[in-house]
């Protein structure tokens, strides 16, 4: 018998932003760093913004927030960073929040989103340790430290959703992810799971968690990321190459939580030393996670939950990172001119660092277009990072007009032709104001299944770039004044293919 506590008050589990109005602006803010909570509908206010990323204090910092990407119209909270004045505050446009320019002011501030559990919008099974290896006593302190991690997650309608199964013999699915959403009545399930004993068969409660548990049946959300946390106390009974295997071919996170490792006189018993290597999504590190002893756990659930619920950090197969297409449609233009033309370069640079390109893995081609088109490569060409982004950055300037319809049509027969739907991107980066139509033929990529990202940069129109996005618009959609201001937009297009393929898939 065991009580859990909480203490909901705590700063552990609670803590209280300070409301702020739709206008309230960084100047009026005297903390150096503070929580703010936005109030919902703030995009339908006209708020002054400035600059890219860093902005002036004068700035609205629920304008700024939506700006950058991290406060949508139901508001929320939001983490203010203060920061020194600086000179040349960069215009752009992202989010449907137009930024203008500065030159100078006195102070600025930087944005960051405030985790909460309504961001942790993820689905998770909890497979834990029922075996003979843990014993009653150490099975408490296992429920106990789940049932704090489940406390500061706080389930509920928008938040995560969490079920569990015990892994012995044989696999028993303790409740599925929609039997409690709230989260009394799922301490009070953890409360009340009994012991089975039993060989640590983890392997066998992997494979039964993967076939069905995140169905749509079984309460699964489609577009919510899948994550198998699976507690061991010391080694598995049996493999789980199959298992993790299937849990990967599945789309499922898999994260191993091990509690007191094996001693050295008790390797002999291990069947397979590199069990924790086999079991986790992806080995290196971030998927598996240590903890010494049952008596220790609790320091460690913080650092555990903000693993769990980083979407930047899922890679198993069929996630985002190494699952897409991505094509580069780069204004090779005399108006860019060849120094600009190499910071454009950067900036896609940049996007592709962010996927796990491979022959198995994410692919990303180009096409750089004046009044011509040119295949710069394709996107089976390179199959490894290093070697795609260093191909992107050798492509040579061409210099010439601007025809961006053309060059739509001609990479979407050329560069995507071989590759289905659903997982193909297309960024546009462009300077200026296209001499032929681009809506017709940007309608013609979006029917075939391609998602279109306009980057307008200096005298890029705005409608033109809105005609060619994938809807919304509005987070399909970024300008800047300067050239030097894109390098802002990378991870704003990184959330936002990530954003597209879940949802998709």
């Amino acid at each position: 018998f065991f009580v859990v506590y909480f203490d909901w008050t705590s700063s552990v589990f609670h803590s209280v932003p300070y409301p702020v109005t739709c206008t309230t602006r960084g100047a009026d803010l005297t903390q150096d760093t503070v929580v703010v909570l936005c109030p919902p509908q703030c995009t339908q206010w006209r708020m002054s913004v400035f600059g890219t990323g860093v902005y002036a204090a004068v700035s609205s910092i629920c304008g700024a927030a939506v700006h950058r990407g991290i406060l949508g119209p139901a508001g929320g909270p939001v983490r203010v960073h203060r920061l020194q004045g600086r000179h040349n505050y960069i215009s752009s446009y992202a989010h449907g929040i137009h930024s203008q320019a500065l030159s100078h002011w006195t102070a600025s501030f930087s944005l960051t989103s405030r985790w909460s559990h309504f961001d942790c919008q993820m689905d998770i099974a909890m497979v834990i340790d029922s075996s003979s290896n843990i014993g009653q006593r150490r099975f408490n302190l296992q429920k106990n430290f789940i049932a704090k991690l489940a406390a500061m997650l706080r389930v509920g309608p928008i938040g995560p959703h969490i079920g569990l199964i015990q892994a012995s013999d044989s696999p028993r699915t303790e409740f599925l992810l929609t039997n409690y959403t709230q989260p009394k009545e799922l301490l009070f399930a953890i409360k009340e799971l009994a012991y089975l004993g039993g060989d640590s068969n983890t392997g066998k409660a992997i494979m039964h968690t993967a076939e069905t548990f995140f169905s749509q049946e079984n309460g699964g959300r489609r577009g919510h990321p899948r994550v198998m946390m699976v507690l061991i106390d010391g080694w598995p009974s049996d493999d789980l190459d199959q298992a993790a295997m299937l849990a990967r071919e599945s789309g499922i996170n898999v994260f191993l939580v091990s509690v007191a490792k094996p001693a050295p006189e008790e390797l002999s018993m291990v069947r397979d030393k590199d069990f924790m290597k086999k079991a986790v999504c992806k080995d290196n590190g971030f998927f598996s996670y240590p903890i010494p002893s049952w008596f220790s756990t609790t320091k460690h659930i913080r650092p555990l939950i903000q693993r769990l619920c980083s979407l930047d950090g899922l890679l198993c197969s069929k996630t985002c990172y190494n699952s897409v297409n991505i094509g580069f449609l780069i204004d090779g233009s005399s108006s860019v001119g060849d120094g600009n033309f190499q910071l454009v370069l950067e900036f896609l640079a940049g996007i592709a660092r962010s996927f796990e390109i491979s022959d198995v893995g994410a692919h990303i081609g180009a096409v750089q277009f004046t009044y011509e088109q040119r295949l710069e490569f394709g996107l089976s060409d390179y199959s490894n990072k290093d070697d795609a982004i260093n191909a992107l950055r050798r492509i040579s300037y061409m210099s010439g007009g601007t025809s961006t319809g053309s060059a739509i049509s001609y990479t979407t027969q050329n560069l995507f032709r071989r590759t289905g739907p659903g997982r193909n991107f297309l960024i546009v980066v462009t300077d200026g104001q296209s001499y032929d139509d681009v809506r017709g033929p940007a309608m013609a990529a979006h029917k075939q299944g391609i998602t279109i990202f306009s980057v307008g940069v200096a005298w890029a129109p705005l409608d033109d770039l809105k005609a060619m996005s994938s809807e919304p618009k509005d987070s399909h959609t970024f300008f800047t004044r300067e050239f030097s201001g894109l390098s802002e937009f990378v991870p704003l297009v990184v959330r936002g293919i990530c954003k597209d393929f879940t949802e998709n898939n």
